[in-house]
């Protein structure tokens, strides 16, 4: 009986290693991130085996570390997919040994020799916050299947001609692979550089002349350093425009790091923001960087800022002029580099009159102020916005969901969305799940928003009294002006022809005076 071989004792060629070198450096260039690596156990440690060739990727072969604690250690003791998008949001990651080089988010499969033993992992990591979609997994397992064939190969004892010619057809298969999704992401960078140039910039869509405004005004500051203060209320999109400023920057490649002031508690929100020594506090059994030391060269977000104490706000004024920090329990002074982006639903006028914030640390916060509109103030954002959502849970849920019925877009339209356009959001996942057909119906919608409209009944001309309604107000505010109209409600002069006639509403006279038949 043939005995197996032992895996510790196989040798891998150098000509397969420049293949797995290929493998690698094909992999970052890809998936467009700093670091794909082969990593190999060697218990108690864990050793790069093979790094791609980035100028930015931290990692070496060779380099060694201890595998408690990291994320392959989980990937191999679990044999599963490992994904994190954003190791600073996430408490089981925010600590990981990773993160001293910057590396924020990780997505791991496990290596697997044809016994069973798990040789190690083969992984990518990031600088900023990546989700790494269903393509990109597929295209990760393949290489992963690829290097795993060639394990089956070595084990096998195959003649070296042999494992190189299917090396070199694999190779040959992923250059093609490449090649098709470097072609598709060009085309989804040109789809998307449309959609930016007609509603907005990178996720936030709207068409409003409000959010037009605010788009206008985050192009303007793209090149300057000077603190940004957005304010609206809970879920208006906050950080999705603090992420816009940030990507238009030319910090746009370095860290863009969240921090949510209320989601710690006073004692922790310090050592969360600048950092902590060993010591310094119970628990504090290591060195820890704080926020803004994560985020030097590039953009921090300071979510809520309206709820931090007295002491915090003291050292964050410090920070905001001379640059400057130490970290809890630390004499070293730290410089960084950073630009300060905050955000609050809170009236911060109204708490400097109460004595809850200061006064100058408001003026130096409120260079550039944002205010983000509620969605009930920009009602003709909210078609545009549905269809968006609906065409990514849609996509997300694999449903054939295609649009909504004329009377759920008059609830869209006559609901107030307290919760604004993440409320919207939410409601349009939940009828998407639900939907039975290709059209999202009134009873497709979760229960709170059909109480709201407990007679709701389908109304064949409800959304073009709507329609109309919205056009007579535009030409109200552009004193009858069709050409300026036409651009606030972001069509054609010609399709606002059209919608005139179909209207029966008619502008004359030297004063532009409306009417209608």
């Amino acid at each position: 009986m043939e005995l197996p071989i032992k895996t510790e004792n196989i040798t891998i060629p150098d000509r397969v290693m420049d293949k797995f070198q290929s493998i690698v450096n094909i992999m970052a260039d890809i998936l467009d991130v700093p670091a794909a690596l082969i990593m190999k156990v060697e218990s108690p440690h864990i050793d790069v085996f093979c790094s791609s060739e980035s100028s930015d990727n931290p990692f070496k072969p060779g380099d060694r570390y201890r595998l408690a604690g990291v994320y392959c250690e989980k990937v191999i003791k679990t044999k599963k997919k490992l994904l994190v998008p954003n190791a600073l949001k996430d408490k089981e990651w925010d600590s990981n040994p990773d993160l001293e080089y910057g590396m924020i988010s990780y997505l791991g499969f496990p290596l697997v020799w044809p016994t069973g033993e798990v040789f190690g992992t083969i992984c990518v990591s990031d600088t900023k916050e990546n989700q790494y979609g269903q393509s990109y997994e597929t295209l990760l397992l393949e290489f992963k299947g690829l290097v795993e064939a060639h394990f089956t190969l070595l084990y096998r004892n195959y003649e070296l001609e042999d494992k190189t010619s299917r090396l070199q057809k694999s190779l040959n298969d992923i250059k093609s692979l490449y090649e098709k999704l470097k072609a598709e992401k060009e085309k989804t960078r040109s789809l998307r550089k449309a959609l930016e140039d007609k509603y907005g910039l990178g996720n936030i869509v709207g068409k409003n002349h409000k959010m037009q405004a605010i788009y206008e005004l985050i192009e303007g500051i793209s090149q300057s350093d000077s603190t940004v203060l957005i304010q609206g209320e809970s879920g208006t999109g906050k950080e999705l425009i603090a992420r816009a400023i940030h990507l238009v920057s030319p910090r746009k490649d370095r860290p863009f790091v969240v921090a949510n002031c209320s989601a710690y508690a006073e004692t922790l929100l310090e050592s969360e923001l600048f950092g902590h020594e060993k010591g310094a506090f119970t628990g504090a059994i290591k060195r820890k960087k704080g926020r803004f030391e994560l985020a030097d060269g590039g953009s921090i977000f300071l979510d809520e800022i309206g709820e931090i104490p007295p002491t915090t706000q003291l050292l964050l004024l410090r920070v905001l002029q001379e640059k400057s920090f130490e970290r809890v329990g630390g004499e070293e002074t730290l410089q960084v580099d950073v630009r300060v982006i905050a955000a609050t639903n809170r009236t911060l006028s109204q708490q400097i009159m109460e004595g809850r914030f200061r006064e100058d640390l408001y003026y130096r916060l409120n260079v550039i102020p944002i205010t983000v509109p509620p969605l009930r103030e920009k009602r003709d954002d909210i078609p545009l916005l549905a269809k968006h959502f609906l065409e990514l849970h849609a996509t997300a849920n694999s449903k054939a969901v295609r649009g909504f019925s004329e009377e759920v877009m008059q609830i869209f339209l006559d609901y107030d969305w307290p919760g604004n356009v993440r409320e919207l959001q939410n409601v349009i996942e939940h009828a998407v799940i639900l939907a039975k057909g290709e059209v999202i119906e009134a009873g497709d919608l979760p229960q709170n928003i059909k109480n709201t409209f407990p007679r709701a009944e389908a109304d064949t001309t409800s959304l073009k009294d709507t329609e109309r309604n919205l056009i007579l107000q535009v030409l109200q505010q552009t004193k009858g002006n069709k050409y300026q109209a036409a651009k606030t409600l972001g069509i054609t002069r010609s399709t606002l022809y059209g919608k005139l006639r179909k209207h029966g509403i008619t502008v004359s006279g030297k004063d532009r005076s409306i009417s209608l038949k």
